[in-house]
């Protein structure tokens, strides 16, 4: 029986199926090159659909867990395997970009974190209602996987958070465009609150403003306007600092009713699902369990990130008391230790001039010098980690 490797895209922060996904040029192309360097297995990519990044994290991660689950199934149903949760032949390697990838990790971990139990039923039904009981957390090697996660592969995820850089270098270009916007938010609060104390009849300068909202979500039309496929990064950069400023300086509120729900539900729940990069102690908790997986369970790990190269200004910005270096970067690297932070590539671009239009133009060959280097260190990996018994035995007759 011939086993198969699947390849898993996820896509990041307000990414979709085509910024990154089996139908894209790099997937295409990935695929192409993991296929003729592992000719034993059958090489299929297929992607997690477009999900919304906003929300808990977790909840994302258990519908993610579910999909997948029901593919590997389908694929273990469809090749007669007689014990897939004992010998799969179908294994996963995870590859999320950006925020997928943390996705992928979780998911990772998760799945890690529980053994199959065995059946002899040869329902498809049953077969999922009895896949799986919840055991301790710590993940030890002898652990069985279903599905069997072979790898994570996470392209710019930033798994110590966003590099001060990214803030520096761009609060350094929209300073003064943020002051004016700041400025005239300000001035609408106000003009609302002097209007709401007239109507109310309240003039004493001790009551309590009522609270400061951010804008709705944009219209289709507003959509179509953003450039980079929907990327949000910025934005959401801009509006997470909008937010403390106006936090801090309980200032601006819109005097539409459904502009004050609707628009910070949209925002809140966004930054609900990247404000886990805040969370230091968990975003460190993850990485060591990635690591255990890889050295305890040989689940590959490897996070290539971006870096800029010859386009990007050289010159070190200050930043609350931190000076922010040349070596540009998306993603907060850490200290050169693989055995507490697993294997961090970098994916050099020259041609583009700040962080996140590398992050966003990784995977484009003509915005990315750097996309063949990219795909064959990719390639490279995946080939490594798969290189193993079960590979080697695909093609075998199964023991019934």
């Amino acid at each position: 029986m011939k086993k198969t490797l699947l390849l898993c895209f996820i896509h990041g922060f307000k990414g979709d199926d085509n910024t990154f996904g089996e139908k894209s040029e790099f997937a295409l192309h990935l695929a192409a090159l993991v296929g003729a360097a592992l000719p034993k297995v059958s090489v299929r990519a297929i992607t997690y659909p477009q999900y919304e990044t906003r929300g808990d994290l977790h909840e994302c991660v258990g519908r993610f867990r579910d999909w997948l689950l029901n593919r590997v199934i389908d694929l273990e149903v469809a090749a007669g395997t007689p014990s897939p949760t004992v010998e799969p032949s179908v294994r996963t390697i995870l590859i999320g970009h950006s925020m997928g990838g943390i996705v992928a990790a979780e998911t990772a971990i998760g799945i890690a974190s529980e053994v199959p139990v065995p059946h002899t039923s040869k329902s498809k039904a049953s077969h999922r209602d009895s896949l799986t009981v919840l055991v301790d957390e710590s993940v030890g090697p002898t652990s069985l996987m279903f599905p069997y996660i072979q790898g994570v592969l996470a392209f710019d995820t930033p798994f110590l958070g966003i590099s001060p850089g990214v803030v520096a270098h761009g609060a350094e270009g929209h300073y003064n465009s943020v002051n004016g916007a700041l400025a005239q938010l300000n001035g609408l609060s106000t003009i609302f609150w002097n209007n709401y104390n007239q109507a109310s009849g309240n003039t004493g300068g001790s009551s309590k403003k009522p609270t400061s909202a951010l804008p709705a979500p944009e219209t289709p039309q507003e959509k179509k306007k953003q450039s980079g496929g929907g990327w949000g990064w910025g934005q959401i950069a801009m509006v997470a600092g909008a937010a403390g400023a106006l936090a801090a300086g309980g200032a601006a509120a819109y005097m539409n009713r459904e502009h004050l729900t609707t628009g910070w539900t949209w925002v809140s729940s966004h930054l609900e699902f990247v404000g886990c990069l805040a969370r230091g102690t968990e975003l460190r908790e993850r990485l060591a369990k990635m690591v255990k997986l890889d050295r305890q369970m040989g689940v590959g790990f490897a996070n290539l990130y971006t870096r800029l190269g010859k386009a990007a200004s050289a010159k070190e910005v200050s930043m609350v008391g931190t000076v922010v270096g040349n070596d540009r970067t998306f993603c907060n690297l850490p200290e050169k230790d693989k055995r507490t932070t697993g294997l961090w590539m970098e994916a050099i671009n020259d041609k583009s001039k700040d962080e996140i239009g590398a992050h966003m133009a990784m995977f484009e060959p003509k915005d990315n010098p750097g996309y063949r280097k990219l795909s064959e260190d990719a390639k490279n990996l995946i080939v490594r980690w798969s290189k193993n018994e079960w590979y080697e035995t695909s093609g075998r007759r199964a023991i019934q």
